[in-house]
């Protein structure tokens, strides 16, 4: 392995291009080879690494080590297990899974090829972040707030089939900073608004052992809001502040190319991404929703 780690990218979905590539090519160690699409003009159109013809070209290249997966989320399960089948380690966008038990599988995918498999959660590695969740203790109440308003009919967070809706999409990120900060709930009490399938605003209550409770808000037919309230502290847009001089999306990529050297474990804990999908599924069931498998031949994200 080079001295560098070497990226190939599954999809050139917005993310990837406007925040994960160019982290990458800024981290201290790493770099993208290779990029795959289903629309190459795409791919070219990114200006890093070589544009291969297919996801499955991408996965046999000798000199790719680590896969950067942002397909949409009905694929997240499918390209995971073929990357570490592979062998290459694999950080993916969140949500990790459709449900719990994918999230399972592919983290046993991952135990068995020996491979790191980390679900891209960035916001968890910027300080100001850290630092409030380190300092907060004896937490007895949390409101976590994170919606905007999706304008587009045929993006895919409008489709529930390939995994869109307001919990997959910006849900898992409150859920997961409640768990953060107060571990895992025992009580789940979900209510929302669905159309045709399709969640576009939830609520959730969570209860904890300690006696504390999170208050919960997704959306992707809001005004944006992102907040973050807790023991008289308010933090605004928690969620996404790749834009100042803290990059979250190349502190992540750093610490997991520092991880795939090291040998260590993965910087967040595949354990926790199981855990946050189970309350996702809780909630799911709560609005009659239910779970959604894996599916192919579908298109990425972001187009």
């Amino acid at each position: 392995m080079s001295e560098r780690l070497r990226w190939g990218v599954l999809g050139a979905a917005d993310i990837a291009r406007k925040a994960v590539i160019p982290a990458i090519a800024a981290s201290r160690n790493g770099q993208v080879v290779a990029i795959a699409s289903r629309d190459p003009e795409r791919a070219r159109a990114v200006g890093v690494g070589r544009v291969m013809p297919t996801y499955d070209a991408l996965l046999e290249a000798g000199d790719v080590d680590a896969v950067y997966i942002p397909v949409v989320n009905s694929l997240h399960h499918e390209w995971t297990i073929r990357a570490l089948a592979a062998g290459k380690h694999v950080l993916c966008e969140k949500p990790l899974a459709m449900n719990a038990s994918e999230a399972e599988a592919m983290a046993a995918a991952a135990a068995r090829h020996g491979k790191l498999l980390m679900e891209g959660f960035m916001y968890r590695f910027h300080p100001r972040i850290r630092q409030v969740v380190a300092e907060a203790h004896d937490v007895r109440e949390l409101w976590a707030s994170f919606g905007f308003r999706l304008r587009d009919p045929a993006n895919y967070r409008a489709r529930p089939e390939l995994g869109g809706g307001a919990l997959y999409d910006v849900g898992c990120y409150v859920i997961n900073l409640t768990a953060w900060i107060l571990g895992q709930p025992q009580a789940v009490d979900a209510e929302g608004k669905s159309v045709e399938g399709l969640d576009t605003t939830v609520s959730v209550e969570l209860g904890f052992a300690s006696g504390a409770k999170a208050h919960l808000f997704c959306s992707i037919e809001v005004d944006e809001i992102q907040e973050l309230r807790l023991d008289g502290i308010q933090i605004d847009k928690p969620f996404t502040a790749w834009k100042d001089p803290d990059d979250p999306y190349r502190l992540m990529v750093e610490a997991f190319a520092d991880a795939v050297f090291s040998g260590s474990g993965a910087p967040l804990s595949l354990q926790d991404s199981i855990s946050n999908l189970r309350v996702m599924d809780l909630v799911r069931r709560q609005l009659g929703l239910g779970d959604l498998g894996h599916r192919d031949h579908l298109p990425e994200a972001g187009q």
